[in-house]
Parts: structure tokens; C-alpha cells; sequence
């Protein structure tokens, strides 16, 4: 039996997407927003496409903040566009 491939919507795309090709973005319980390369961190979660375009439109549309319940501040989209970069 083939291995069940875990996928995940994108916030910005709306695609659906190995959970492998997306980048999970986490508000933790102390309520900062920060990116979660491990994809094991504590608190609500939200999957971004690892491409700068996909950044620039849930940062546009606000989607991210929308997604995880939060304002998101301009340094994490700076960091984000390093990551992604």
C-alpha cells in the first residue's frame, strides 16, 4: 500500500500541496508570529507555498493574519522573505 502523502492548503495560493513544499508559519501561545522550520512547533499553524510571490500576496491580501488569528508585524515579513529567498 502506497504511503499516504500528507498535503495542506496554502493561505495566499489556496493550493493544495505536499506538506513538504510549503512553509509552516506559527502564532505561539505567548502570541508571536515566527516561522516554524521544523513544522513541530506549539501553537495554531498556517501553510505558505515556499515562494516569495506566495509571501507578497498573503501579505497583501492578509491572508497570513487572517489564517492565524493575528496582526502580523513587518520585521517577521522581512525574515519570511530571507527564509524564502
Amino acid at each position: 500500500m502506497p504511503k499516504k502523502i500528507p498535503m495542506r492548503k496554502c493561505v495566499a495560493t489556496g493550493e493544495q500541496l505536499p506538506k513538504k513544499e510549503l512553509l509552516r508559519i506559527v502564532r505561539t501561545p505567548e502570541g508571536e508570529v515566527k516561522a516554524d522550520l521544523t513544522g513541530r512547533a506549539n501553537g495554531r499553524g498556517a501553510y505558505l507555498k515556499k515562494d516569495p510571490e506566495a509571501a507578497a500576496r498573503a501579505r497583501k491580501t492578509g491572508a497570513l493574519s487572517r489564517a492565524l488569528e493575528v496582526k502580523i508585524p513587518d520585521e517577521f515579513w522581512d525574515e519570511l522573505n530571507q527564509i524564502l529567498s
